[in-house]
């Protein structure tokens, strides 16, 4: 069989791959860790549930089936022989009931309540690029709200002509844009700047999205407006939850190409993810994506409110904290095969992942089966587009032998993604937002795949 470019795998079997374990945290040790912390006893019993589910799934039926013996193609199954339900029994779609395990998870431990936290994208099982809107990543600072559109308004004010307060259906009246572009919380991937902390790429870098975004243009509404183009360098974003999350951005962003957006992946924007309606601001970690969006000031200076001064800052070597660095580097991961998984046999495999940066596009993604000695250029699936997610694979004959992965992205400006050395000598370990290093992932003999952390 041909099944690659490459010489030395025209005849390799393809290989299979276990999926790695969904709902290895139970309730209790998730109450547990969430309100004493996770010490290195509930540490232990997190990797032995991680483990525990693990061998469960390998002790599961074969993949492989002989066909001569296989009576689901053998036998008629029972969906062939009658009819099926009925069209618009389900009004609104929903997934297959086989595909329920894959969901958005909290991680345990990170915030002492479910209003404040994180719910990792499942990225370990998505295709292409685009997020579905049920998967798309929470990230919540006093929990999610479901707002009555016809109550929400969106004012504008500060250095303006005239400030203005928008209906709801006074912005959907205005002419519309639809983009596509990733969103990434800047603590993504936080938790592994020490070491490698979670076992499976939902939670490494789970905080990531990509989406088809809908709205109009907030140079726009500031041109309705008559903002003051000459003397303003900043815009304050605020939200209308019962955090009032609030973000400066810069004028220069704001001209450029952030929208006030309303519809996501083709319908209007989900609740957790801010409807009726969010800020979309390409390139720049999501925090200043501010959703529920009430209220655009426009000033002069930035405003350093509370998650701008408190939180969202980086900690630099010299104790100094940093801050307005919200661009999202160039990163990439790979999400096939990925930390949990384990390769069924040796053979062909596809290896694919994700690429990404908020400086522009992905211009290359290189592949590493030896922990970065030496590299090989992947393929970017198509579309490859400004500030959003890329797809990549390249193909991959593994012999049995201990192996380390790694995916290293370069972008448009020519930036090239990290080692965890070169970031650490800028930035020190005491970081917690804008890790881009590169991931690894080991294959042992076993077949089976593990997070490590290499220099």
């Amino acid at each position: 069989m041909n099944v690659s470019r490459d010489g030395d795998s025209r005849s390799a079997p393809i290989g299979r791959i276990r999926k790695a374990p969904e709902n290895f945290v139970t309730p209790d040790l998730r109450a547990e860790i969430s309100s004493a912390g996770l010490d290195s006893e509930r540490r232990g019993f997190l990797r032995r549930s991680f483990l525990a589910a693990a061998a469960a799934l390998a002790a599961g039926p074969s993949l492989a089936r002989a066909a001569e013996s296989d009576p689901m193609i053998l036998q008629p199954r029972p969906w062939s022989t009658k009819l099926g339900n009925p069209v618009a029994s389900s009004p609104y779609g929903q997934p297959s009931s086989f595909e329920s395990n894959l969901q958005r998870r909290q991680s345990p431990g990170l915030t002492p309540t479910p209003q404040a936290s994180v719910a990792f994208a499942p990225l370990q099982g998505f295709f292409g690029i685009i997020t579905p809107s049920g998967l798309h990543f929470e990230r919540h600072h006093q929990g999610w709200v479901d707002v009555d559109p016809e109550q929400h308004r969106l004012m504008i004010n500060g250095m303006v002509k005239e400030a203005k307060v928008y209906t709801m259906d006074d912005l959907m009246r205005l002419p519309s844009v639809s983009r596509m572009h990733f969103i990434e919380c800047g603590a993504n991937t936080g938790m592994e700047w020490g070491n490698a902390a979670v076992p499976t790429v939902q939670y490494t870098h789970g905080m990531l999205s990509c989406c088809e975004f809908t709205g109009v243009p907030l140079k726009t509404l500031l041109d309705d407006c008559g903002a003051d183009l000459k003397n303003a360098k900043f815009v304050l974003a605020e939200g209308n939850d019962g955090s009032s999350m609030t973000r400066t951005i810069s004028m220069e962003a704001a001209l450029d190409d952030v929208i006030v957006a309303w519809g996501m992946n083709g319908e209007m924007l989900r609740p957790e993810n801010g409807y009726p309606l969010r800020l979309v601001v390409p390139g720049v970690q999501g925090v200043s994506w501010v959703k529920w969006l009430r209220r655009i000031e426009v000033g002069d200076q930035p405003w350093n409110t509370k998650d701008e001064t408190s939180h969202y800052v980086d900690m630099m070597p010299d104790g100094i904290h940093r801050q307005y660095t919200s661009i999202q580097e160039a990163k990439s991961v790979i999400t096939t095969p990925s930390g949990g998984q384990a390769l069924m046999g040796k053979g062909f495999y596809n290896v694919s992942g994700l690429a990404w940066s908020g400086r522009g596009k992905i211009k290359q993604v290189d592949v590493s089966f030896d922990g970065g000695s030496n590299w090989k250029t992947a393929r970017l699936e198509t579309p490859v587009l400004d500030k959003c997610l890329t797809r990549f694979n390249i193909d991959w004959v593994w012999d049995g032998s201990p192996v380390i992965l790694q995916s290293r992205a370069t972008d448009s400006t020519g930036f090239v993604q990290p080692r965890y050395r070169q970031l650490r000598e800028v930035r020190g370990t005491r970081s917690t937002y804008h890790n881009n290093a590169i991931q690894s992932w080991q294959v042992a003999e076993s077949g089976e795949v593990f997070n490590v952390q290499m220099d």
